[in-house]
């Protein structure tokens, strides 16, 4: 394929050649020879020409090509590398419940005591509401792919007091100290455009992954703002703060990091908030302080 590409950009310069050897051979010498022969000349000279941008356009083809193979390439084993890294979360984020409930049920006999089989059941049971957790937000994630995104207005100062009243009942977010802020003059947030739902979700998690990850006495605080064309959203805690390695993997499935051993939950909120954010034509984002804190930003085109 590439030998007759070479031919075709090679064709321009053998046929001006061609039609000089004619001319210069094939005519009377006769004042006008001269004449004919510059012809055949600047024939020939447009076929260089002609051939040198071929050339050109040639080299600049198969480079482009060659970039876009090694693009693709790397894009397929960046897209394997990440599957890869799920499956490896999912096999450990499955195999932990799992484990327990084996043991559990180990546990259970006819001579158990009554408190010791109870305890037994109910770890059991606790790690079937694990499983059944990570199994629901695996297919949220999923369907988030393929669901179509309802665009209604979105009333997100009335969201975020509802999602923000929610958090203060929790039992976990008991001892933490809860603030909204939301502004009033000169004029409210305006409406966003998007899937009501989902938008709850979205804020719920980060309101929970707050609450989850600080301690007790510590701060949250809800903020949100009107940011030129976008609505920003920000969710910040006095918590422990991220470390710096694990900031740019927070965002992905499963993904567990060093302060994150030991919390409950599937490793999912993040990845959904992301999901959900990115169906809305918004973004993600957070800045993190070890010993200081957290801010995690959710933004969204005003619609």
């Amino acid at each position: 394929m590439r030998f007759i590409k070479w031919l075709a950009v090679l064709a321009p310069a053998a046929a001006g050649l061609v039609l000089d050897i004619l001319i210069a051979r094939g005519i009377p010498d006769i004042p006008i020879l001269y004449m004919r022969a510059d012809l055949g000349i600047f024939l020939f000279l447009a076929g260089v020409v002609l051939t040198v941008l071929c050339v050109g356009a040639t080299i600049f083809s198969d480079w482009s090509e060659r970039r876009l193979e090694t693009q693709a390439h790397n894009l397929h084993v960046e897209a394997n590398d990440e599957r890869r890294r799920f499956l490896s979360r999912l096999d450990h984020e499955l195999k932990n419940p799992l484990t327990a409930i084996r043991a559990g049920l180990a546990n259970i006999s006819e001579d158990t005591t009554a408190p010791a089989r109870q305890e037994a059941l109910s770890s059991v049971e606790a790690q079937a509401l694990r499983l059944s957790r990570l199994s629901a937000d695996l297919r949220k994630l999923a369907e988030l792919e393929t669901r179509p995104v309802e665009r209604v207005p979105v009333d997100l100062a009335a969201m975020l007091e509802e999602a923000f009243t929610l958090a203060q009942d929790s039992p976990e977010a008991a001892d933490r100290h809860l603030n909204l802020t939301l502004p009033r003059a000169p004029w409210p947030l305006p409406k966003i455009s998007g899937d009501q739902d989902l938008l709850f979700l979205a804020v719920h998690n980060l309101l929970d992954n707050a609450i989850k990850f600080t301690r007790s006495g510590d701060t949250i605080e809800i903020r949100a703002l009107e940011d030129g064309s976008k609505v920003l959203v920000e969710v910040a805690d006095t918590g422990p703060g991220i470390a710096d390695e694990d900031i740019p993997h927070v965002w992905e499935e499963l993904y567990r990091g060093q302060g994150a051993r030991g919390v409950p939950g599937s490793g999912l909120g993040l990845a959904l908030v992301r999901a959900i954010a990115e169906r809305h034509n918004g973004e993600v984002g957070l800045r993190s302080r070890a010993g200081q804190g957290t801010v995690f930003t959710l933004k969204l085109p005003v619609g």
